[in-house]
């Protein structure tokens, strides 16, 4: 393995519990990230790291000391620190970005890696159908959203998100079901492969491992999965992006 390397993970969904409870997933989540240590130059976080995170002027949600710890204790070993926004995510501000240097995403970008292009990001609202979502998440962007949410007590707030993430979750199968060339983020990227060219298309929010080959036949749709079952994530190796499982 190279001696640095840039590592892809994505939904931790830190706050909720599921075959683990949350404490337990954070540890694993440090355990890993202790165990790529020696190799990791760019650590990309690709959203819902959290299940619900919004920060208040002088307040941020409580807990989540142990993975918090552990990327200041990264970050100030030199490692960069890339944190995409998702939909569990959404009002995050600039904690990160003071407290640890982080670059954060509200959109994808493309990154180049040893010469091959990733267009990368958390993946929700991309691609046809979900309209319901993608009004709400207008909503949610919007500032005076924000401002709104921001007037509220952090106790009451944190219940209402608390709810609000518990309702979402119960309506969710697990594992989802994948549906091939169906997924909106197959056709996402079909659909931006001559306006955003790039060798790999890697998202998040699915929370299914897909490595799907497009129909150009080179570029590759890449899926990082979830740590709430599977424990997936990515990693660039030898010039091309590889799909694991952590295993302890």
């Amino acid at each position: 393995m190279p001696a640095r390397t840039a590592y892809f993970l994505s939904d931790f969904h830190l706050g909720v519990d599921t075959v683990d409870t949350s404490a337990e997933r954070e540890r694993k989540v440090v355990r890993f990230l202790d165990s790529i240590r020696p190799y990791v130059s760019d650590l990309y976080l690709m959203g819902d790291v959290f299940d619900f995170w919004f920060e208040y002027r002088t307040v941020i949600p409580r807990g989540y000391i142990r993975l918090l710890g552990k990327l200041a204790d990264l970050a100030d070993d030199g490692v960069k620190i890339h944190y995409f926004i998702g939909n569990h995510d959404m009002w995050m501000r600039d904690y990160l970005e003071v407290e640890l240097g982080a670059t954060i995403y509200p959109d994808p970008i493309t990154i180049v890696l040893d010469g091959k292009r990733l267009h990368i990001g958390h993946g929700d609202g991309l691609g046809p159908g979900d309209q319901g979502y993608k009004f709400i998440k207008k909503i949610f962007r919007n500032p005076i959203s924000r401002r709104l949410f921001q007037a509220v007590h952090p106790d009451i707030g944190m219940r209402i998100a608390a709810f609000w993430s518990g309702t979402s979750r119960k309506k969710e199968p697990r594992p989802p079901a994948f549906t091939g060339e169906d997924e909106w983020l197959i056709q996402y990227c079909e659909s931006v492969l001559d306006t955003i060219p790039a060798d790999y298309y890697v998202f998040g929010h699915r929370h299914i491992m897909i490595d799907h080959l497009l129909s150009n036949g080179t570029s590759r749709y890449i899926n990082l999965g979830e740590w709430m079952y599977s424990y997936s994530y990515a990693v660039w190796e030898s010039g091309r992006l590889q799909l694991r499982q952590y295993v302890e």
